[in-house]
């Protein structure tokens, strides 16, 4: 027998498979898959996973999350100093304050970014673009390189 390269032992042994003939599941399992999946059919939305249930119930679900969430946050406050309404105005002043701060050096930010954005020649960016999809492209031919050299005659 001639000694076959990968590509022609590969199309002998996909032709002998495909020349056996299909071979039927037997009874007890098709029983049991079509009854397990009857079974999982069955189960409720709120007993499956949070990705199973409808959008409605998911959108309900977080909208309480929030709102509990608000009330353990006010039960706090109000547990740690007692209830002050202006006392309560002040802390929730001053969150909204240090949201504010942080949304102001997110702007400032973002504007430092486009400033730089705006000197930086179009060349320049359009370069490193380039050198670094070369970089990967690198990446990859040393990989397959790598990889036929040592586990392609294996």
């Amino acid at each position: 027998m001639e000694r076959l390269n990968p590509e022609q032992l590969e199309q002998m042994v996909h032709a002998a498979l495909r020349s056996l003939p299909d071979r039927r599941a037997p009874a007890s399992l098709e029983a049991r898959l079509l009854a397990e999946i009857e079974r999982r059919a069955a189960i409720p939305w709120w007993h499956k996973s949070y990705a199973g249930w409808p959008g409605w119930a998911r959108i309900v679900f977080l909208g309480l999350c929030g709102g509990l969430a608000c009330l353990l946050v006010f039960a706090g406050i109000y547990v740690q100093t007692g209830f002050d309404a202006a006392q309560t105005s002040g802390t929730l002043a001053s969150a909204l304050a240090f949201a504010h701060r942080v949304l102001a050096i997110g702007h400032g930010l973002s504007d430092f970014g486009l400033l730089i954005g705006r000197t930086i020649p179009a060349l320049w960016f359009y370069g490193v673009v380039a050198f670094i999809a070369g970089l990967y492209a690198m990446l990859f031919g040393l990989g397959a390189t790598a990889y036929r050299i040592l586990w392609a005659h294996h």
